[in-house]
């Protein structure tokens, strides 16, 4: 076996050799970055002060006070936050402080790897896996509670990133990933036709010659069941996800054509900064964990600690499987929930040093408001109008708030969801509909690995009979519990 590095499993060897000679040198660039210039604050008879006391102003047009049900079900706002915690992390700028994307290293790898379930897998990430038996299965369960995340004696979850323990909804979309993981491998090691499919789709698209000389024997089965999971994610992200929440003809044309060059970054702050934040105008007031419980206001879904039973979610009501009524995200739109205006969270004022403005407490904790100023002064983003120039797709107004005030561009965030209420029926179209569209299409067709290179690619039957794949691995996950060989050996904290 050659070419085996140890403990390379994130961006692991076998994909490495997928990779070569496709796309760009270097696809998959571990900083962010830009699709256009930056747009600095132009000051013109104006002050910042004044800037940010506009901007104040339009965010408090954006104040529900109700929720409203869209299409998309709830829990694929929640999905929705996974998947930006498995492509995307900024551990460095700083609201308040401008910074070069270029220079902001990425956490995450910007591919759809999953990498915020497995780590660097079970040699470089050995404190997420079990041991003996189980050292390919992920730490899960803790005797309290065995549908909570494993914790550390100080309530940690032990999770590829700790992001996803930040509420008790994206922390179950989290531990359905990882049961999943547990129970096909169960099933590798028990042998019968459910080994033989995932088996048999891992391999494909892959030559057994790249397999025989990448992977180790003893980690087969790990990476089996680890690539079979990879393409059903890959496959609902852009066949669930985003025609949850993105307009058709912008999927089609992102699909169709290369909208940004490969030289484009693989993961532009337009993304991150401003068009994939429209999943903050889909979260409701408050969410029913289950049938029979009362809601729960959107900041009592509180995380990272352990979790109590009577938090568990009914996957129904989340995720529209058979026979349920599940809850439903607001449709994206220029509206956000109430709490989201007054973060519990954040007890400190934001200080602007480059312009020498500091926010009051009340706008430190309006999270409509740190979206733009973020655009503005620490991203520098290009405006909507300036993104739809450049897309080619129809012009939105300036919002009458800013336009009283001679405000000529609006802040990227606002626009796309202004253009989601404008044209795109509740979903993003336009220019915040290409961004998002074009990035997720980027990512799935610079690695030769997804499922989109594996042109007769079909979820599997066992994931079937539901509305949706991903409601089907809810109930595979369900009816297969069971299965996990002496789950409480995966337990901890």
């Amino acid at each position: 076996m050659a070419g085996m590095h140890h403990g390379l499993t994130r961006l692991d060897q076998l994909m490495k050799t997928c990779l070569h000679g496709a796309g760009p040198a270097k696809p998959f660039a571990q900083t962010l970055g830009r699709l256009m210039p930056p747009n600095p604050v132009h000051i013109d008879n104006i002050t910042h002060a004044d800037v940010i006391s506009a901007l104040d102003d339009l965010s408090q047009t954006m104040r529900a006070t109700e929720n409203e049900d869209g299409d998309a079900d709830a829990g694929m706002t929640f999905f929705g936050q996974f998947v930006d915690h498995d492509v995307t992390l900024d551990a460095t700028s700083a609201l308040g402080t401008r910074i070069d994307p270029a220079t902001i290293p990425n956490v995450r790898t910007p591919s759809l790897d999953l990498d915020c379930v497995y780590g660097a897998g079970p040699e470089a990430s050995p404190h997420l896996y079990g041991a003996g038996d189980q050292e390919h299965m992920l730490m899960f369960g803790r005797n309290d509670n065995p549908l909570d995340l494993a914790r550390t004696c100080a309530g940690k979850a032990l999770i590829g990133d700790p992001r996803n323990d930040e509420n008790v909804i994206v922390a179950q979309v989290q531990g359905l990933f990882i049961q999943l993981h547990n129970i096909l491998m169960s099933k590798i090691k028990d042998g019968g036709s459910a080994a033989g499919d995932i088996r048999g789709c891992a391999h494909d698209g892959i030559s057994e010659q790249v397999w025989h000389d990448h992977v180790s024997p003893g980690l087969t089965g790990f990476q089996e069941v680890r690539r079979f999971i990879r393409l059903h994610y890959q496959w609902i992200v852009w066949n669930e996800l985003m025609k949850d929440f993105v307009d058709k003809d912008c999927l089609d044309r992102a699909m169709e054509e290369t909208l940004f060059g490969w030289d484009a970054p693989v993961m532009p702050v337009e993304f991150t900064g401003a068009c994939y934040r429209f999943g903050h105008a889909t979260t409701q007031f408050h969410y029913k964990m289950n049938r029979d419980a009362d809601a729960l206001g959107l900041f009592a879904t509180a995380g990272f600690g352990p979790r109590p039973p009577e938090a568990n979610m009914d996957m129904d009501m989340f995720f529209g499987m058979s026979g349920g009524t599940a809850q439903k995200a607001r449709p994206v739109g220029p509206g956000l929930g109430s709490p989201l205006f007054e973060l519990p969270f954040v007890h400190d004022t934001i200080e602007l040093g480059d312009i020498g403005e500091t926010l009051t407490l009340a706008q430190s904790r309006n999270l409509a408001l740190r979206n733009m100023v973020r655009d503005r002064y620490t991203y520098q983003l290009a405006s909507g109008q300036q993104v739809a120039a450049k897309m080619g797709t129809p012009v939105v107004d300036v919002p009458p708030e800013l336009a009283a005030k001679g405000f000529k561009k609006t802040p990227l965030w606002f626009y796309a969801l202004q253009e989601a209420k404008e044209h795109g029926h509740g979903k993003l179209t336009g220019a915040g509909g290409l961004v998002v569209a074009a990035v997720m299409a980027n990512l799935l067709k610079r690695d030769p690995t997804t499922y989109l290179h594996i042109p007769h690619f079909k979820p599997w039957s066992g994931f079937g009979g539901q509305p949706s794949c991903l409601a089907g691995i809810a109930a595979y996950v369900e009816e297969h519990r069971s299965h996990i060989a002496d789950p409480d050996k995966l337990m901890c904290g």
